[in-house]
């Protein structure tokens, strides 16, 4: 059973943490989602890194991280696949992922692209739910 831990800035008020859980689990139902945390300051890109590269060294070989803290949605900046010897992470392209997994061996970086691991109607602005939680749950 993989284990896809999230961690964003949305806050809880609204829907969208829900929304990205609802899409890992419509694709890979066995998943066990945790929550690192989603209260990571408005597009605090450097906080989001230090968070994520503190808690994942504790998570089981094999994990799927998923991140977004992403001020460049809807922009030309990439969606990526972070492979290292201990676990996967899925995010932007924006430095957010680099810190943990440079921690942890970078073995591959990956520009996602195909759409059969996204969405069929991909936003602009909500890549997390179109794209990240998506392509974490075919991983899984």
């Amino acid at each position: 059973m993989a284990v896809i831990s999230l961690l964003s800035d949305f806050g809880l008020k609204d829907p969208y943490v829900a929304e990205m859980k609802a899409v890992i689990l419509s694709i890979c139902p066995e998943a066990r989602i945790v929550d690192i945390s989603h209260e990571i300051e408005k597009f605090n890109i450097r906080m989001g890194a230090f968070v994520l590269a503190s808690a994942a060294p504790y998570f089981p070989n094999g994990t799927i991280h998923v991140a977004v803290v992403d001020p460049g949605v809807g922009t030309k900046r990439r969606p990526i696949l972070v492979v290292t010897k201990h676990a996967f992470y899925v995010g932007p392209d924006n430095g957010l992922l680099m810190l943990s997994a440079q921690r942890q061996g970078i073995s591959h970086v990956y520009h996602v692209t195909n759409k059969q691991y996204m969405l069929p109607q991909v936003s602009r602005t909500f890549h997390g739910r179109d794209i990240f939680a998506p392509t974490a749950a075919h991983l899984a």
